[in-house]
């Protein structure tokens, strides 16, 4: 009686461990399967571009002497015409002083000659001096009254120059780097800093003629285009196509474009280097997944279920690369069901259990990423 009890319980053991083993093969064997798909569908055209400031000036010294002051630091912004940088002016202002007296002296002149010139008139007008005498007092005049015109006009030299040691900002931006201290000695034309007006910036990128007629027939200009910074976050503020250059670099077949964003936050500076992303629509194109395919010397294929949900492999060809998906040319067609994943388990004749995965819902998914 024990032993028959034994010889059951064995038994039952060993059905219920081929139920399982059959159970494990059935869901190992199962795969996700979908369907090329048609669909309209965009992308984004990328090119490295170069961004500037709308304003980007080198503020240079117009005179010689030493810098007293430094107003602002470096980096901080600065309004149009506030003081930036104070150079020693005790020079200036003592040549200032000799320009005014000069200019005194030489009007005091013209006065005691216009003096004189009354004096010869009445005098000729009665006969006492010569013609002569009263053309030398006229000529006498002029000569005094040039002086004072160059006189003034050394004067004005020196308050200009005495102007240059209060070195000002031209419009509103950016101070970049301040290579001279306080106390430097510096010679007319040193560059003192850099000003960049950075509310705008120009992105400049360059398109190949085949793109730049694409471009045109796009009216371009009219269309917002994005930014992607250095770290692959897009810049908040889309930019417009503001100018193409007038003709095409013969080295490298492309023309520079310009576009201009706005750049309320200050994030972007002088110098920087990002990408210019420019959308393009695609209208009902055949799509896949790029999970779905693999790679053999340089050719690129599927695995296609048959009739009898066996594995068949299918070479096809890319028409198009896109973020997580493949725009199919040829090879493929709505009809067919692919291997959406485990295609490194399978091979050519392995017959597998397919579930259909709504090709739509995985396109939205891929898109969404």
């Amino acid at each position: 009686m024990k032993k028959n009890s034994i010889l059951a319980l064995c038994a039952s053991l060993l059905l219920l461990a081929c139920n399982e083993s059959d159970n494990n093969t059935i869901q190992s064997n199962k795969y996700p399967v979908t369907k090329p798909v048609y669909r309209d569908t965009s992308y984004y055209s990328e090119y490295i571009a170069e961004i500037h400031s709308v304003q980007n000036i080198e503020i240079r010294t117009r005179v010689k002497g030493y810098i007293e002051k430094n107003h602002l630091d470096e980096g901080k912004t600065v309004q149009e015409g506030q003081l930036m940088f104070s150079l020693s002016s005790s020079f200036y202002k003592e040549e200032l002083i000799k320009a005014k007296a000069l200019v005194k002296s030489a009007i005091a002149e013209m006065r005691t000659a216009q003096l004189e010139l009354q004096n010869k008139r009445l005098l000729f007008g009665k006969k006492i001096v010569s013609k002569t005498e009263l053309e030398k007092a006229e000529a006498n005049l002029e000569a005094l009254e040039a002086k004072v015109e160059e006189a003034k006009s050394h004067e004005a030299t020196a308050k200009l120059h005495l102007s240059h040691t209060q070195i000002k900002a031209p419009f509103s931006g950016t101070i970049h780097r301040i290579p001279y201290k306080v106390g430097s000695l510096i010679d007319e034309g040193t560059l003192l800093t850099t000003l960049s007006n950075n509310k705008e910036v120009y992105a400049y990128f360059n398109v190949s003629e085949k793109e730049y007629l694409k471009y045109m027939e796009r009216k371009l200009s009219e269309q917002d285009i994005l930014l992607q910074l250095a770290d692959n976050s897009r810049h908040k503020y889309p930019g417009k196509i503001q100018t193409i250059e007038g003709e095409f670099d013969r080295n490298t077949g492309t023309i520079a474009f310009r576009a201009i964003f706005p750049n309320p936050e200050m994030v972007l500076k002088h110098g920087a280097s990002a990408k210019v992303l420019i959308k393009n629509e695609l209208k009902k194109v055949l799509l896949i997944p790029q999970k779905a395919t693999f790679e053999i010397q340089d050719k690129f294929y599927v695995f296609v279920v048959d009739k009898d949900n066996k594995i068949r492999t299918r070479n096809i060809h890319i028409g198009m690369r896109l973020p997580h998906l493949y725009l199919i040319d040829a090879g493929l067609s709505v009809d067919d069901i692919i291997l959406y994943e485990g295609i490194q388990n399978v091979k050519e004749g392995d017959e597998i259990i397919p579930e259909m995965i709504n090709p739509i819902t995985i396109i939205k998914a891929l898109q969404a990423k």
